[in-house]
């Protein structure tokens, strides 16, 4: 395919999702900015932080812009640290794009701005953010529409709302459950009958190369999650089949995980020191994280499906010899 699109700028391109983007789709001419050296795409970036107004002169001819830089953790310290570089930043690339007449603009905010255990929100569900991130995401969207209300017959703006995105590569979360459970040290908190929505990387990168391609006028709201939602207990199932063995079955009820949780985050805060276990992750894990998803699949139909994305994120993770040193670490 012939490049068509312009240029696009990915600010936050060396992460997870930015190196998959532009891994993916070598067509595009892309250019990346970042507050850390790209590990895959040295060639095509360069070093800058959004909360630097002087690192935001952007190039001529830049048609996109995708911002995908956040700070996103559980366990980011200050708090404010969620809303400099979340809210601010995202003002200040705004505000840079004004300078340059960039009009397109791809935005990934999260579905943490509908907060835990909701049934199953669409775009247009109320928002009950439960923490920072969710918080200062929500903000930022907020900064998103008021700038584009200030021109909306001549803007782009898509705002991708995904739940948690993992596979290869990946150091959040759900590897860190996959770990477990391929360690044979998983223990299940609650019954394992809540559903998890989750997000294949593979499938995140080609929706937003379906929305750079697909650019339309107007303001548009996406969540990303791959269908159908697992529940714990089917995710194990599929994680046992892949892997050919059968897990020892030891579970704990949630009102004990949680207390275990509070006790480990005691026991981080007297040593100064971080864990892989806290309250905020055990909660996480035993709330209902399903999300709905029909709007984008209609304009959209993924590459793999869900199962396979486990699959190939097993495979590479634990089967496959031939891996490469580069990771990337989020929740």
């Amino acid at each position: 395919m012939k490049k068509t699109m312009g240029k696009i700028l990915i600010i936050g391109g060396s992460g997870f999702v930015g190196s998959r983007l532009i891994s993916d789709f070598k067509n595009v001419d892309f250019i990346n900015l970042d507050k850390n050296p790209s590990p895959q795409h040295p060639n095509i970036s360069k070093i800058g932080n959004i909360c630097n107004k002087n690192d935001l002169i952007f190039d001529k001819g830049i048609e996109t812009v995708i911002l995908l830089a956040a700070e996103h953790k559980d366990n980011v310290y200050p708090k404010s640290l969620y809303y400099e570089v979340n809210v601010e930043g995202t003002n200040n690339v705004l505000n840079a794009m004004d300078a340059a007449g960039i009009k397109n603009l791809i935005f990934t905010s999260s579905v943490a701005v509908y907060g835990l255990n909701k049934n199953n929100p669409s775009e247009s569900h109320q928002f009950d953010p439960f923490n920072h991130y969710g918080k200062s995401k929500l903000e930022a969207e907020f900064v998103i529409k008021k700038w584009f209300n200030k021109d909306p017959y001549n803007k782009s703006v898509t705002i991708i709302r995904p739940t948690v995105i993992f596979g290869e590569r990946n150091r959040g979360n759900v590897y860190n459950l996959l770990k477990q459970i391929y360690s044979k040290k998983f223990v299940m908190i609650g019954k394992g009958l809540n559903k998890k929505s989750m997000a294949y990387v593979g499938n995140v990168s080609s929706f937003i190369y379906n929305r750079i391609s697909n650019r339309e006028l107007g303001l548009n709201i996406y969540n990303y999650v791959d269908k159908p939602d697992l529940t714990m207990n089917d995710l194990l199932s599929v994680i046992e089949k892949k892997l050919n063995f059968k897990l020892l079955k030891i579970s704990l009820p949630m009102w004990l995980g949680i207390c275990l949780g509070y006790f480990i985050d005691l026991i981080a805060f007297i040593i100064n020191k971080k864990f892989s276990i806290s309250s905020v992750r055990i909660k996480k894990f035993c709330a209902t994280t399903q999300f709905d998803s029909k709007k984008a699949m209609t304009v959209f139909k993924p590459p793999y499906t869900i199962k396979e994305g486990l699959n190939k994120t097993l495979d590479y993770e634990f089967l496959n010899s031939n891996k490469d040193d580069i990771l990337f670490y989020s929740e």
